[in-house]
């Protein structure tokens, strides 16, 4: 898992039970309706907004975003620098046997279109458009789960209007009304929960997930049409330094 995300998940459940334990009434916090409406009606209106195949996708969105896995930028650079030198030695047909190391779809397939000696233009349209619909794909698991930060507090706030409701058909007795407006304060206090501590903060991590993948595609689409064109391996590391942080570069050069 992420580490950033492992601490981020741990202080704020952590912190926010904490706080509810400490104090009196904790169990006040636990309330069935308030969670049937809240997580009910968020997950009925992502229905209607998404295909359902869609939402079910969201498992995989989540494991993408807290589990991801991949290659440093420098480690990529390395294996292009490889590639570069056997393709000036041995050509570009030397370069088949290499894909059998290469785990990632898009850098393997490009590979191919370079050792198929496609043109240039060629190979660039291809990974280009295969990276705008992987952008695509990615901007509608992060409209998933903004859709969902939307929609969560203003269920809150329908569950909070449904409670004061029901507490003021029953105003004969004043001592009911302080824990009736907690159970239905609970109702808000939930759909803030999921949108400000879940289901934002994903939408932000699988932007930034997805913005750090795309600039990777770049730097391996650029690599493999320097490769094409014949270029010189340390031209080659040069050119793609620009991917990597100046601190990366220089413990690098070291």
């Amino acid at each position: 898992m992420d580490l950033a995300t492992l601490i981020g998940v741990i202080a704020s459940f952590g912190l926010i039970v904490l706080a509810i334990m400490s104090g009196d009434g904790a169990m006040t916090f636990l309330n069935i309706p308030s969670i049937i409406i809240v997580f009910g009606g968020t997950v009925g209106v992502t229905l209607v907004c998404f295909p359902l195949k869609t939402v079910l996708s969201v498992v995989a969105v989540l494991r993408k975003t807290l589990f991801h896995k991949g290659l440093e930028n420098q480690k990529i650079i390395e294996t292009l620098e490889d590639l570069a030198k056997r393709a000036r030695k041995e050509g570009l047909l030397s370069l088949q046997s290499a894909q059998d190391d290469i785990d990632d779809a898009f850098y393997k397939a490009g590979l191919q279109l370079v050792v198929d000696g496609q043109e240039a233009d060629t190979i660039e349209a291809i990974m280009v458009t295969e990276m705008e619909y992987i952008g695509a794909r990615h901007t509608t698991g992060q409209d998933l789960f903004k859709m969902m930060g939307t929609y969560a507090p203003a269920f809150g706030m329908i569950g909070t209007v449904i409670g004061l409701i029901q507490m003021l058909q029953s105003m004969s007795d004043p001592s009911t009304i302080g824990p009736a407006m907690a159970v239905a304060l609970v109702t808000t206090f939930y759909g803030a929960f999921l949108s400000n501590v879940v289901f934002l903060p994903l939408a932000t991590k699988l932007e930034q997930r997805s913005t750090q993948e795309l600039e990777q595609k770049a730097l391996i689409m650029e690599g493999l049409l320097s490769i094409h064109a014949g270029d010189n391996p340390r031209i080659l590391v040069q050119k793609l330094s620009a991917f990597v942080p100046p601190s990366a570069r220089v413990a690098e050069a070291a």
